[in-house]
């Protein structure tokens, strides 16, 4: 299973992409976690420590390794470099380990990815994420921004499920149906939504007559959820009802 996670910020979708990666992982599956949005919290949400969330460097930082793989120095002007990478030991090679089965890797983001700009960054992103969800045979599950811009129509086609997060409001409702859009400019037809932060049976009802996208489930509105992440525990370490909800959305994706 390839799995791509959008939404407004602030909706939940770090929890969901957590849950899922833990979900995947307690059934024996190797799992490629991966951060690709620049506000990165999926360490956390994944229970990481502090002093082990120094070790989580976005591969969009590491100026280093992309000269040394496309050929030109990040932020040079002009120049020419490889438009096809080496990236196939970057998981293994940069991203942290958690347990025996859940690989975390940060991608972060190019400055000019949503531009659509062929600098050697963003290219090297590109290629990485091509990579992860083509030619990988893990489950891989991506937190990303609000957005997807910054997939390539042949990595978005290799998506089996894009999932846009949505909460009861409007602006939630509107970044869902622009996300809609942009995959359907990507050829990507599996578009789903999870409702999360469900307190009442009207807030269900709200989303479900606003939007016009497959909805997977809904998660309960949990204050054990933001009790976990005042004590940096993973949402899905106090939560049960959480677990229960998106243990019940995993089947339906798969």
């Amino acid at each position: 299973m390839k799995i791509a996670i959008t939404g407004k910020g602030g909706v939940g979708k770090t929890t969901l992409s957590a849950s899922l990666a833990w979900l995947f992982a307690e059934e024996g599956k190797k799992v490629l976690a991966i951060d690709a949005d620049p506000d990165a919290n999926l360490a956390a949400a994944l229970g990481v420590s502090a002093g082990e969330l120094a070790k989580v460097k976005p591969i969009a930082e590491m100026t280093s390794l992309i000269e040394e793989r496309t050929g030109s120095k990040p932020g040079a002007p002009g120049g020419v470099y490889k438009l096809n990478p080496r990236v196939d030991d970057i998981p293994e090679e940069f991203g942290l380990r958690l347990g025996k089965n859940i690989i975390l890797l940060a991608t972060g983001k190019s400055k000019e990815a949503a531009s659509g700009c062929y600098c050697p960054e963003n290219v090297f992103l590109r290629r990485l994420l091509k990579h992860l969800v083509a030619e990988r045979g893990e489950v891989v599950v991506i937190d990303m921004e609000a957005g997807i811009e910054h997939l390539t129509r042949g990595t978005a086609q290799g998506v089996d499920a894009f999932i846009v997060v949505v909460e009861p409001g409007q602006r939630s409702i509107q970044t869902a149906r622009s996300v809609k859009e942009m995959a359907k400019g990507l050829g990507v037809k599996k578009v789903y939504a999870v409702a999360n932060k469900i307190k009442s049976g009207s807030d269900a009802a709200f989303i479900e007559k606003e939007l016009d996208i497959p909805l997977l489930g809904s998660i309960s509105y949990d204050p054990l959820v933001v009790e976990a992440d005042k004590q940096g525990q993973p949402p899905f370490s106090l939560s049960d009802g959480l677990m229960r909800e998106v243990r019940s959305i995993k089947e339906k994706i798969v």
